[in-house]
């Protein structure tokens, strides 16, 4: 039978965007993906940047020494974590098109157990130039993400309504146990009081240091995973879908947050200006990620999904770029800052020692001002690009197993 595309042009025209996006689908590789991958990127280095050249000693979400400048510098890198985290689910769903399930089981656990390998050892030392003295097993970013990706290698077998209805659950239900879990003093074991709650401890005379505790992370990849289902759909039904879910998550924050009903350990209160009210009633909890929390971060990004699908312009492909290769660009852009630091102390007559180690050791007076800090953060995107749009060129020409763990 003759493809009818063929002989008539208006099929064609119909069919050959649809069986574009399915091409991008099947590639793992939607422009829009790439956009939001690489704003986050950007954003997220602000954040890094900000940790080790500020002069600030306080903690920018603490309401007795912050400002909204401050504050707000923060808050808009929290969109960072739980965006990537529903594009890595949004990644595995796209591999579906491609890989068995056993094979896109196999690549979630390996790639899972390299991410926190990297974290114990190339990020570890990144993040402090200083040796430790012994060992200490610390749970940052990449483990956190490391050990989602490990739980969807088994979450994939799953049918999709009892994983949705496992994911929400835990998303929605989790801070029913703020304040209620026992400490492990009075008998609960470390690790499952570190499933929600940040905790220093020892196993097996090791130290344990979780800075992101897993629930209800685990339950926002699987999110993402479910999502990249809408990428088969017309673009406009998965845009209108984006842009419902993105607007009721929105929506769902301001009315719970509001009237401080539920979904926060920490209530918002009026304070002695308008500015610091707003500091107040955006102050949520990251860790472990609280229901508002990622109302507040999840629901924009669904909404930047559905608009950056329209986007174009050099801007675009630069930031595409950061979003094409974000394992590198995470693991570079925190030696570069780090390093700037040490010039930086050098400069201010410290010495370069005293910002070897974390940004948690810096001495007073070290630092620059805010709006400082801002350029340097400019200048660390600027350097990163040459390298990234290399990266990403060979990523794009070459097929090596080895390369999707870059």
């Amino acid at each position: 039978m003759q493809n009818p595309a063929s002989v008539n042009p208006a099929v064609a025209a119909v069919q050959e965007p649809a069986v574009a996006a399915a091409a991008e689908v099947r590639a793992g590789r939607l422009v829009s993906v790439d956009f939001a991958r690489g704003l986050v990127m950007v954003i997220m280095a602000l954040d890094h940047v900000r940790d080790f050249t500020s002069s600030a000693r306080f903690s920018p979400e603490d309401l007795n020494e912050t400002s909204p400048a401050y504050f707000f510098t923060r808050w808009i890198t929290h969109f960072c974590a739980p965006l990537f985290v529903l594009l890595a689910g949004m990644g595995a769903g796209f591999m579906r098109a491609s890989r068995s399930p056993r094979e896109l089981s196999i690549f979630l656990l390996t790639r899972g157990v390299w991410l926190i390998f990297i974290e114990q050892t190339v990020m570890s030392f990144g993040w402090s130039f200083v040796q430790p003295q012994g060992y200490a097993l610390v749970l940052t970013t990449l483990s956190m993400i490391g050990f989602c990706m490990i739980s969807m290698a088994a979450f994939i077998h799953l049918p999709r309504l009892p994983l949705l209805l496992l994911s929400l659950a835990l998303i929605a239900g989790h801070n029913l146990l703020d304040g209620r879990l026992p400490m492990p003093e009075q008998g609960l074991p470390p690790l499952w009081y570190g499933l929600h709650e940040d905790i220093f401890t020892r196993v097996a005379g090791i130290p344990l240091v979780v800075v992101y505790p897993l629930i209800p992370w685990l339950a926002v990849m699987p999110l993402g995973y479910l999502l990249a289902d809408l990428y088969k759909d017309p673009d406009e039904t998965r845009r209108r879908a984006l842009v419902w879910l993105g607007g009721g998550a929105i929506g769902l924050f301001l009315l719970l947050r509001l009237f401080n009903v539920y979904g926060d350990p920490e209530v918002w209160e009026a304070q002695q200006s308008f500015a610091m009210t707003l500091v107040s009633f955006f102050n949520l909890e990251k860790y472990p990620p609280s229901l508002l929390y990622l109302l507040m971060t999840l629901g924009p990004g669904l909404l930047l999904l559905a608009w950056s699908e329209r986007l174009r312009g050099s801007v675009v492909d630069v930031i595409n770029t950061f979003g094409r290769v974000p394992f590198a660009y995470y693991i570079l852009h925190i030696y570069i800052a780090h390093l700037l630091a040490l010039g930086l102390a050098q400069w201010q007559g410290f010495g370069w020692r005293a910002a070897a180690g974390g940004w948690w050791t810096f001495p007073e007076g070290y630092g620059l001002p805010l709006p400082m800090v801002y350029v340097i953060w400019l200048g660390v995107v600027a350097l990163l690009y040459p390298f990234c749009r290399w990266l990403a060129a060979v990523k794009a020409r070459r097929k090596d197993w080895w390369l999707s763990y870059l």
